[in-house]
Protein backbone atom coordinates (compact mmCIF):
# COMPACT_ATOMS: atom_id res chain seq x y z
CA UNK A 1 0.00 0.00 0.00
CA UNK A 2 0.88 3.90 -0.27
CA UNK A 3 2.53 5.45 2.06
CA UNK A 4 0.81 8.81 2.68
CA UNK A 5 2.16 10.24 6.07
CA UNK A 6 5.85 9.84 6.74
CA UNK A 7 6.87 10.96 10.73
CA UNK A 8 11.11 10.46 10.43
CA UNK A 9 12.24 11.70 13.69
CA UNK A 10 9.95 13.55 14.49
CA UNK A 11 10.95 15.85 18.14
CA UNK A 12 8.63 19.02 19.28
CA UNK A 13 9.63 20.91 22.29
CA UNK A 14 8.47 24.14 23.87
CA UNK A 15 11.02 25.97 26.17
CA UNK A 16 11.55 23.16 28.69
CA UNK A 17 8.79 20.84 27.89
CA UNK A 18 9.62 17.83 25.22
CA UNK A 19 6.28 16.76 24.15
CA UNK A 20 7.28 14.85 20.56
CA UNK A 21 10.70 12.91 21.03
CA UNK A 22 12.22 11.20 17.99
CA UNK A 23 8.64 9.86 16.41
CA UNK A 24 8.66 7.97 14.02
CA UNK A 25 6.14 6.76 11.53
CA UNK A 26 4.29 5.58 8.36
CA UNK A 27 0.91 5.87 7.73
CA UNK A 28 -0.68 4.12 4.65
CA UNK A 29 -3.88 4.44 2.28
CA UNK A 30 -7.06 2.72 2.68
CA UNK A 31 -6.34 2.36 6.63
CA UNK A 32 -7.84 3.53 9.43
CA UNK A 33 -5.73 4.73 12.65
CA UNK A 34 -6.21 5.36 15.94
CA UNK A 35 -4.26 7.66 18.12
CA UNK A 36 -4.85 7.23 21.89
CA UNK A 37 -2.80 8.84 25.09
CA UNK A 38 -3.44 10.85 28.31
CA UNK A 39 -4.32 14.72 28.36
CA UNK A 40 -1.48 16.37 27.39
CA UNK A 41 0.80 13.38 25.98
CA UNK A 42 1.43 15.55 22.47
CA UNK A 43 -1.71 14.22 19.86
CA UNK A 44 -3.01 17.39 19.79
CA UNK A 45 0.93 18.69 18.95
CA UNK A 46 1.34 16.01 16.43
CA UNK A 47 -1.55 16.04 14.34
CA UNK A 48 -0.51 20.09 14.37
CA UNK A 49 2.56 19.34 13.10
CA UNK A 50 1.28 16.69 10.72
CA UNK A 51 -0.71 19.71 9.16
CA UNK A 52 1.29 22.47 9.18
CA UNK A 53 0.16 24.06 11.87
CA UNK A 54 3.09 24.25 14.10
CA UNK A 55 6.79 23.04 12.78
CA UNK A 56 8.60 20.23 14.45
CA UNK A 57 11.86 21.34 16.52
CA UNK A 58 13.83 18.38 14.50
CA UNK A 59 12.64 15.53 11.91
CA UNK A 60 10.77 15.26 8.82
CA UNK A 61 6.61 15.34 8.08
CA UNK A 62 6.22 14.12 4.44
CA UNK A 63 2.38 13.64 3.08
CA UNK A 64 2.22 12.59 -0.17
CA UNK A 65 5.63 12.77 -0.50
CA UNK A 66 6.32 16.37 -0.01
CA UNK A 67 7.71 17.70 2.93
CA UNK A 68 5.45 20.13 5.06
CA UNK A 69 7.36 23.45 5.76
CA UNK A 70 9.78 22.72 2.98
CA UNK A 71 7.91 21.71 -0.47
CA UNK A 72 4.48 23.08 0.97
CA UNK A 73 2.60 24.73 3.64
CA UNK A 74 -0.35 22.74 4.49
CA UNK A 75 -1.36 18.92 2.76
CA UNK A 76 -3.43 19.56 -0.12
CA UNK A 77 -6.18 17.33 -0.55
CA UNK A 78 -6.25 17.28 2.89
CA UNK A 79 -9.44 18.72 5.82
CA UNK A 80 -8.73 18.75 9.27
CA UNK A 81 -10.57 19.58 12.29
CA UNK A 82 -8.44 19.57 15.35
CA UNK A 83 -11.07 20.11 18.73
CA UNK A 84 -12.63 23.59 18.10
CA UNK A 85 -10.08 25.80 15.81
CA UNK A 86 -11.21 29.41 15.56
CA UNK A 87 -10.49 28.99 11.83
CA UNK A 88 -13.70 26.28 11.20
CA UNK A 89 -15.58 27.81 14.24
CA UNK A 90 -18.93 26.25 13.24
CA UNK A 91 -17.95 23.01 12.05
CA UNK A 92 -16.60 19.75 14.41
CA UNK A 93 -17.22 16.23 13.40
CA UNK A 94 -20.77 16.34 15.17
CA UNK A 95 -23.75 17.60 14.46
CA UNK A 96 -25.65 20.81 15.97
CA UNK A 97 -28.41 20.28 18.14
CA UNK A 98 -30.48 23.63 20.40
CA UNK A 99 -32.43 22.86 23.25
CA UNK A 100 -35.64 24.49 24.62
CA UNK A 101 -36.69 24.26 28.15
CA UNK A 102 -39.98 25.63 28.95
CA UNK A 103 -40.97 26.48 32.50
CA UNK A 104 -44.82 27.25 32.41
CA UNK A 105 -44.62 29.23 36.53
CA UNK A 106 -45.99 32.90 36.49
CA UNK A 107 -46.88 35.54 38.69
CA UNK A 108 -50.05 36.11 36.93
CA UNK A 109 -51.17 35.93 33.19
CA UNK A 110 -50.69 38.83 31.03
CA UNK A 111 -53.64 40.32 29.31
CA UNK A 112 -52.20 39.73 26.03
CA UNK A 113 -50.65 36.02 26.41
CA UNK A 114 -51.60 32.97 25.14
CA UNK A 115 -48.58 31.02 26.37
CA UNK A 116 -48.35 27.86 28.23
CA UNK A 117 -48.33 29.55 31.85
CA UNK A 118 -49.54 30.21 35.05
CA UNK A 119 -49.05 30.42 38.91
CA UNK A 120 -47.58 27.71 40.83
CA UNK A 121 -46.41 27.21 44.66
CA UNK A 122 -42.91 26.44 45.76
CA UNK A 123 -43.44 22.86 45.75
CA UNK A 124 -45.19 22.38 42.36
CA UNK A 125 -42.18 24.09 40.94
CA UNK A 126 -39.68 22.05 42.43
CA UNK A 127 -41.41 18.93 41.56
CA UNK A 128 -41.56 20.04 38.01
CA UNK A 129 -37.75 20.74 38.33
CA UNK A 130 -37.47 16.91 39.06
CA UNK A 131 -39.44 16.17 36.26
CA UNK A 132 -37.53 18.05 33.64
CA UNK A 133 -34.36 16.44 35.01
CA UNK A 134 -36.04 13.19 34.08
CA UNK A 135 -36.76 13.83 30.99
CA UNK A 136 -32.99 15.02 30.04
CA UNK A 137 -32.00 11.98 31.69
CA UNK A 138 -34.34 9.82 29.53
CA UNK A 139 -32.76 11.21 26.12
CA UNK A 140 -31.20 8.27 24.30
CA UNK A 141 -27.20 7.49 23.85
CA UNK A 142 -27.70 8.79 20.10
CA UNK A 143 -27.47 12.12 21.19
CA UNK A 144 -23.67 11.87 22.02
CA UNK A 145 -23.58 12.25 18.13
CA UNK A 146 -24.74 15.95 19.00
CA UNK A 147 -23.42 19.31 19.87
CA UNK A 148 -25.36 21.79 21.61
CA UNK A 149 -24.78 24.68 20.36
CA UNK A 150 -27.74 26.90 22.41
CA UNK A 151 -30.08 26.64 25.05
CA UNK A 152 -33.27 28.57 25.59
CA UNK A 153 -35.09 28.68 29.09
CA UNK A 154 -38.52 30.36 27.96
CA UNK A 155 -41.78 30.32 29.63
CA UNK A 156 -43.99 31.91 31.43
CA UNK A 157 -41.24 33.15 33.61
CA UNK A 158 -38.18 30.90 33.76
CA UNK A 159 -36.65 33.47 36.47
CA UNK A 160 -39.24 32.88 39.27
CA UNK A 161 -36.66 29.28 39.40
CA UNK A 162 -33.99 29.74 41.79
CA UNK A 163 -30.39 30.21 41.16
CA UNK A 164 -30.11 25.99 42.31
CA UNK A 165 -32.80 24.82 40.12
CA UNK A 166 -31.45 26.55 37.05
CA UNK A 167 -27.91 25.24 38.15
CA UNK A 168 -28.92 21.56 38.88
CA UNK A 169 -30.80 21.93 35.09
CA UNK A 170 -27.48 22.66 33.52
CA UNK A 171 -25.62 20.71 35.42
CA UNK A 172 -28.05 17.75 34.18
CA UNK A 173 -27.60 18.98 30.86
CA UNK A 174 -24.22 18.77 30.94
CA UNK A 175 -24.49 15.07 32.33
CA UNK A 176 -26.05 13.77 29.28
CA UNK A 177 -25.14 16.02 26.27
CA UNK A 178 -22.01 17.64 24.67
CA UNK A 179 -22.38 21.12 24.80
CA UNK A 180 -20.15 23.28 23.10
CA UNK A 181 -17.80 25.89 24.87
CA UNK A 182 -19.00 28.93 23.50
CA UNK A 183 -23.09 27.71 23.52
CA UNK A 184 -25.48 30.62 23.85
CA UNK A 185 -27.66 30.11 27.26
CA UNK A 186 -30.57 32.42 27.20
CA UNK A 187 -32.86 32.65 30.07
CA UNK A 188 -36.04 34.63 29.83
CA UNK A 189 -36.53 37.04 33.11
CA UNK A 190 -39.34 39.52 33.79
CA UNK A 191 -37.90 42.51 35.48
CA UNK A 192 -40.47 41.96 38.45
CA UNK A 193 -39.33 38.77 39.72
CA UNK A 194 -35.02 39.47 39.91
CA UNK A 195 -32.72 39.96 42.40
CA UNK A 196 -29.03 40.05 42.96
CA UNK A 197 -28.74 36.52 44.41
CA UNK A 198 -30.39 35.10 41.81
CA UNK A 199 -28.86 36.38 38.54
CA UNK A 200 -25.10 36.09 40.34
CA UNK A 201 -26.36 31.88 40.74
CA UNK A 202 -27.72 32.14 36.74
CA UNK A 203 -24.49 33.21 36.06
CA UNK A 204 -22.56 30.75 37.62
CA UNK A 205 -24.94 28.10 35.85
CA UNK A 206 -24.19 29.20 32.78
CA UNK A 207 -26.80 31.53 31.64
CA UNK A 208 -24.69 33.97 29.23
CA UNK A 209 -27.80 35.78 27.76
CA UNK A 210 -31.18 37.51 29.20
CA UNK A 211 -34.17 38.07 27.18
CA UNK A 212 -36.00 40.77 29.97
CA UNK A 213 -39.54 41.35 28.54
CA UNK A 214 -40.70 44.58 29.47
CA UNK A 215 -43.10 45.59 26.62
CA UNK A 216 -43.55 49.03 27.00
CA UNK A 217 -41.54 52.43 28.98
CA UNK A 218 -44.74 54.24 29.47
CA UNK A 219 -46.59 52.69 33.01
CA UNK A 220 -50.05 52.83 32.08
CA UNK A 221 -49.48 50.69 29.05
CA UNK A 222 -47.84 48.20 31.06
CA UNK A 223 -50.43 48.20 33.50
CA UNK A 224 -53.20 47.55 30.63
CA UNK A 225 -51.09 44.68 29.36
CA UNK A 226 -51.29 43.01 33.28
CA UNK A 227 -47.48 43.09 33.88
CA UNK A 228 -45.87 43.09 37.36
CA UNK A 229 -43.45 45.38 37.31
CA UNK A 230 -43.06 49.04 36.25
CA UNK A 231 -40.51 50.60 33.83
CA UNK A 232 -38.06 51.75 36.66
CA UNK A 233 -38.52 48.43 37.90
CA UNK A 234 -37.16 47.17 34.20
CA UNK A 235 -34.54 49.94 34.54
CA UNK A 236 -33.33 48.62 38.15
CA UNK A 237 -33.30 45.11 36.90
CA UNK A 238 -31.46 46.02 33.85
CA UNK A 239 -28.64 47.75 35.57
CA UNK A 240 -28.62 44.86 37.89
CA UNK A 241 -28.28 42.60 35.38
CA UNK A 242 -25.32 44.76 33.76
CA UNK A 243 -23.21 44.33 36.86
CA UNK A 244 -23.41 41.11 37.87
CA UNK A 245 -21.82 40.59 34.07
CA UNK A 246 -24.33 39.88 31.86
CA UNK A 247 -22.91 41.13 28.70
CA UNK A 248 -25.69 40.11 26.01
CA UNK A 249 -28.77 41.31 26.63
CA UNK A 250 -32.52 41.26 24.87
CA UNK A 251 -35.33 43.41 25.48
CA UNK A 252 -38.75 42.71 24.73
CA UNK A 253 -41.48 44.94 23.24
CA UNK A 254 -45.02 45.19 21.78
CA UNK A 255 -46.29 47.90 19.60
CA UNK A 256 -49.76 48.90 18.70
CA UNK A 257 -50.77 48.23 22.57
CA UNK A 258 -54.48 49.80 23.31
CA UNK A 259 -54.36 53.47 24.28
CA UNK A 260 -50.70 53.40 22.55
CA UNK A 261 -49.46 56.75 19.98
CA UNK A 262 -46.97 56.75 17.68
CA UNK A 263 -45.41 59.06 19.72
CA UNK A 264 -45.67 56.75 22.55
CA UNK A 265 -44.14 54.15 20.91
CA UNK A 266 -41.45 56.19 19.03
CA UNK A 267 -40.33 56.81 23.10
CA UNK A 268 -40.30 53.44 24.31
CA UNK A 269 -38.26 52.82 21.26
CA UNK A 270 -35.75 55.71 22.15
CA UNK A 271 -35.42 55.34 25.97
CA UNK A 272 -34.77 51.34 25.32
CA UNK A 273 -32.05 52.16 23.01
CA UNK A 274 -30.23 55.07 24.87
CA UNK A 275 -29.31 51.63 27.40
CA UNK A 276 -27.81 50.08 24.64
CA UNK A 277 -29.10 46.38 24.89
CA UNK A 278 -27.34 44.23 22.35
CA UNK A 279 -30.66 43.09 21.05
CA UNK A 280 -34.20 43.89 20.62
CA UNK A 281 -36.98 42.38 20.02
CA UNK A 282 -40.24 44.46 18.54
CA UNK A 283 -43.44 42.59 17.69
CA UNK A 284 -47.11 43.91 16.82
CA UNK A 285 -49.96 42.91 19.50
CA UNK A 286 -51.42 40.08 18.43
CA UNK A 287 -54.93 38.93 19.66
CA UNK A 288 -54.79 35.29 20.57
CA UNK A 289 -57.81 33.57 21.33
CA UNK A 290 -58.29 32.52 24.40
CA UNK A 291 -56.44 35.45 26.37
CA UNK A 292 -58.14 38.55 27.84
CA UNK A 293 -57.55 40.78 25.42
CA UNK A 294 -59.24 38.58 22.81
CA UNK A 295 -62.25 38.52 24.81
CA UNK A 296 -62.12 42.14 25.20
CA UNK A 297 -61.33 43.72 21.72
CA UNK A 298 -62.87 40.47 19.69
CA UNK A 299 -65.64 39.62 21.44
CA UNK A 300 -67.09 42.09 23.35
CA UNK A 301 -65.38 44.97 20.81
CA UNK A 302 -64.29 47.03 23.66
CA UNK A 303 -67.28 49.71 24.57
CA UNK A 304 -65.25 51.03 27.26
CA UNK A 305 -61.63 52.00 27.97
CA UNK A 306 -58.24 52.59 25.69
CA UNK A 307 -59.01 51.67 22.07
CA UNK A 308 -56.33 49.39 19.36
CA UNK A 309 -54.92 51.98 17.24
CA UNK A 310 -55.80 52.09 14.42
CA UNK A 311 -54.47 50.55 11.08
CA UNK A 312 -53.06 53.53 9.87
CA UNK A 313 -50.86 54.49 13.55
CA UNK A 314 -50.24 50.61 13.73
CA UNK A 315 -48.38 50.78 9.95
CA UNK A 316 -46.55 53.94 10.96
CA UNK A 317 -44.92 52.74 14.46
CA UNK A 318 -43.95 49.31 12.05
CA UNK A 319 -41.84 51.77 9.66
CA UNK A 320 -40.58 53.94 12.32
CA UNK A 321 -39.25 50.66 14.13
CA UNK A 322 -37.36 49.91 11.49
CA UNK A 323 -36.28 53.43 10.85
CA UNK A 324 -35.03 54.19 14.18
CA UNK A 325 -33.37 50.80 15.27
CA UNK A 326 -30.67 51.30 12.04
CA UNK A 327 -30.44 55.08 12.53
CA UNK A 328 -28.94 54.17 16.13
CA UNK A 329 -27.22 50.86 14.42
CA UNK A 330 -29.37 47.74 15.71
CA UNK A 331 -29.56 45.25 12.53
CA UNK A 332 -32.66 44.40 11.39
CA UNK A 333 -31.86 40.18 10.75
CA UNK A 334 -35.41 38.75 11.50
CA UNK A 335 -38.96 40.27 10.61
CA UNK A 336 -38.96 41.01 14.29
CA UNK A 337 -35.96 40.97 15.98
CA UNK A 338 -33.16 43.40 15.42
CA UNK A 339 -29.39 43.24 16.71
CA UNK A 340 -26.26 44.89 17.42
CA UNK A 341 -23.38 43.51 15.28
CA UNK A 342 -22.36 39.83 15.89
CA UNK A 343 -25.85 39.79 18.60
CA UNK A 344 -28.20 38.00 16.38
CA UNK A 345 -29.84 35.02 18.56
CA UNK A 346 -27.84 32.19 17.68
CA UNK A 347 -31.07 30.34 19.22
CA UNK A 348 -33.79 31.67 16.93
CA UNK A 349 -31.56 31.97 14.00
CA UNK A 350 -31.33 28.42 14.07
CA UNK A 351 -34.70 27.35 14.91
CA UNK A 352 -35.80 29.64 11.22
CA UNK A 353 -32.90 27.61 9.49
CA UNK A 354 -34.27 24.34 11.10
CA UNK A 355 -31.45 22.95 13.24
CA UNK A 356 -32.84 20.28 14.76
CA UNK A 357 -33.89 21.03 18.23
CA UNK A 358 -35.26 19.26 21.50
CA UNK A 359 -37.85 20.39 24.11
CA UNK A 360 -37.85 19.70 27.33
CA UNK A 361 -41.59 20.55 29.74
CA UNK A 362 -44.81 20.81 29.39
CA UNK A 363 -46.00 22.02 25.52
CA UNK A 364 -42.34 21.74 24.54
CA UNK A 365 -41.76 20.84 20.83
CA UNK A 366 -39.47 18.88 19.49
CA UNK A 367 -37.83 18.28 15.56
CA UNK A 368 -35.45 15.66 15.40
CA UNK A 369 -33.80 13.89 12.59
CA UNK A 370 -34.24 10.20 12.33
CA UNK A 371 -30.50 9.16 13.28
CA UNK A 372 -31.46 10.41 16.91
CA UNK A 373 -34.58 8.80 17.58
CA UNK A 374 -33.31 4.95 16.15
CA UNK A 375 -30.75 3.67 14.12
CA UNK A 376 -33.44 1.86 11.15
CA UNK A 377 -31.67 2.78 7.86
CA UNK A 378 -35.32 4.21 6.41
CA UNK A 379 -35.04 6.99 8.80
CA UNK A 380 -31.90 8.62 7.77
CA UNK A 381 -32.33 12.17 6.74
CA UNK A 382 -36.08 12.18 7.52
CA UNK A 383 -37.04 14.76 10.68
CA UNK A 384 -39.54 14.62 12.73
CA UNK A 385 -41.73 16.52 15.13
CA UNK A 386 -43.20 16.19 18.61
CA UNK A 387 -44.42 17.81 21.23
CA UNK A 388 -44.78 17.46 24.70
CA UNK A 389 -48.57 17.58 25.96
CA UNK A 390 -49.79 20.45 27.57
CA UNK A 391 -51.39 19.13 30.66
CA UNK A 392 -49.19 18.34 33.78
CA UNK A 393 -50.45 14.51 34.82
CA UNK A 394 -50.30 14.00 31.12
CA UNK A 395 -46.67 15.28 30.82
CA UNK A 396 -45.49 13.54 33.68
CA UNK A 397 -46.57 9.87 32.06
CA UNK A 398 -45.50 10.67 28.53
CA UNK A 399 -41.85 12.09 28.34
CA UNK A 400 -40.55 8.58 28.45
CA UNK A 401 -41.98 7.99 24.98
CA UNK A 402 -40.90 11.11 23.52
CA UNK A 403 -39.06 9.62 20.72
CA UNK A 404 -41.91 7.99 19.39
CA UNK A 405 -42.66 10.89 16.84
CA UNK A 406 -44.47 11.44 13.56
CA UNK A 407 -42.20 11.53 10.69
CA UNK A 408 -42.87 14.99 8.86
CA UNK A 409 -43.59 14.67 5.30
CA UNK A 410 -41.31 16.06 2.64
CA UNK A 411 -44.76 18.51 1.74
CA UNK A 412 -44.40 19.72 5.50
CA UNK A 413 -40.20 19.97 5.50
CA UNK A 414 -40.88 22.15 1.91
CA UNK A 415 -43.09 23.87 3.46
CA UNK A 416 -41.71 24.99 6.70
CA UNK A 417 -37.76 25.41 4.68
CA UNK A 418 -39.75 28.37 3.13
CA UNK A 419 -41.74 30.01 5.75
CA UNK A 420 -39.31 29.99 8.24
CA UNK A 421 -36.53 30.75 6.32
CA UNK A 422 -37.99 33.94 4.36
CA UNK A 423 -38.49 35.37 7.44
CA UNK A 424 -34.80 36.06 7.91
CA UNK A 425 -33.57 39.05 5.98
CA UNK A 426 -31.25 37.49 3.79
CA UNK A 427 -33.68 34.42 3.14
CA UNK A 428 -33.19 31.35 2.07
CA UNK A 429 -30.84 29.78 -0.49
CA UNK A 430 -31.61 27.83 -3.34
CA UNK A 431 -28.70 25.54 -3.12
CA UNK A 432 -29.31 24.45 0.36
CA UNK A 433 -32.86 23.49 -0.68
CA UNK A 434 -31.45 21.45 -3.47
CA UNK A 435 -28.63 19.90 -1.32
CA UNK A 436 -31.35 18.67 1.47
CA UNK A 437 -34.37 17.61 -0.91
CA UNK A 438 -32.72 16.85 -3.86
CA UNK A 439 -34.81 18.83 -5.87
CA UNK A 440 -34.37 22.54 -7.31
CA UNK A 441 -36.19 24.98 -5.77
CA UNK A 442 -37.24 26.05 -9.10
CA UNK A 443 -38.86 23.02 -10.21
CA UNK A 444 -40.94 23.03 -6.77
CA UNK A 445 -41.51 26.73 -5.94
CA UNK A 446 -40.92 28.34 -9.68
CA UNK A 447 -44.31 29.47 -10.20
CA UNK A 448 -45.05 31.08 -6.97
CA UNK A 449 -41.61 32.89 -7.04
CA UNK A 450 -42.18 34.21 -10.10
CA UNK A 451 -45.79 35.56 -9.58
CA UNK A 452 -44.50 37.22 -6.36
CA UNK A 453 -41.64 38.84 -7.96
CA UNK A 454 -44.02 40.15 -10.35
CA UNK A 455 -45.73 41.76 -7.65
CA UNK A 456 -42.18 42.77 -5.66
CA UNK A 457 -43.09 41.25 -3.04
CA UNK A 458 -39.88 38.91 -3.84
CA UNK A 459 -36.23 39.28 -4.85
CA UNK A 460 -33.48 36.88 -6.24
CA UNK A 461 -30.30 36.16 -7.31
CA UNK A 462 -28.12 33.27 -8.50
CA UNK A 463 -28.39 31.96 -5.46
CA UNK A 464 -30.59 33.84 -2.62
CA UNK A 465 -34.58 34.69 -2.26
CA UNK A 466 -35.90 37.05 0.03
CA UNK A 467 -38.56 39.31 1.09
CA UNK A 468 -38.67 42.87 0.09
CA UNK A 469 -39.41 45.43 2.34
CA UNK A 470 -43.11 45.57 0.60
CA UNK A 471 -42.80 41.89 1.22
CA UNK A 472 -42.24 41.76 4.71
CA UNK A 473 -45.27 44.05 5.31
CA UNK A 474 -47.58 41.49 3.93
CA UNK A 475 -45.36 38.15 4.90
CA UNK A 476 -48.35 36.14 5.93
CA UNK A 477 -49.79 36.79 2.47
CA UNK A 478 -46.51 35.42 0.87
CA UNK A 479 -46.24 32.63 3.08
CA UNK A 480 -49.56 31.28 1.61
CA UNK A 481 -47.77 31.07 -1.79
CA UNK A 482 -45.84 27.99 -0.68
CA UNK A 483 -48.19 25.68 0.74
CA UNK A 484 -48.22 22.72 -1.33
CA UNK A 485 -50.88 19.89 -2.21
CA UNK A 486 -50.02 16.54 -0.85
Amino acid sequence: MRTVIKLEHVSKQFSEEQVLKDVCFEFQEGKIYGIVGNNGSGKTVLMKCICGFLNPSSGKILVNYKEIGKDVDFPEDIGVIIETPGFLPNLTGMKNLEIYIHIPFCVKKCAYCDFLSGPAGEKEKEEYVKMLVDEIRNCPDTVQNYRVISIFFGGGTPSLLTGEQIGRLMDTVREIFTLDEDAEITMEMNPGTVTEEKLRKYRQAGVNRLSIGLQSVNDEELRLLGRIHTYEEFREAYHLARANGFSNINVDLISAIPGQTVESWRRTLEQVMALSPEHISAYSLILEEGTTFYKKYVEDEAKEGPKLPDEDAERQMYWDTETLMEKNGYHRYEISNYAKEGYACRHNLGYWERIPYLGFGIGAASLVPGDLIGKCRKLEGKMSRYTNPDQLREYAHSYRNKFQAELLTETEEMEEFMFLGLRKMNGISKKEFSEYFGKSLEDIYGEPICKLESLKLLEQDDDRVWLTKRGIDVSNSVFVEFLLEE
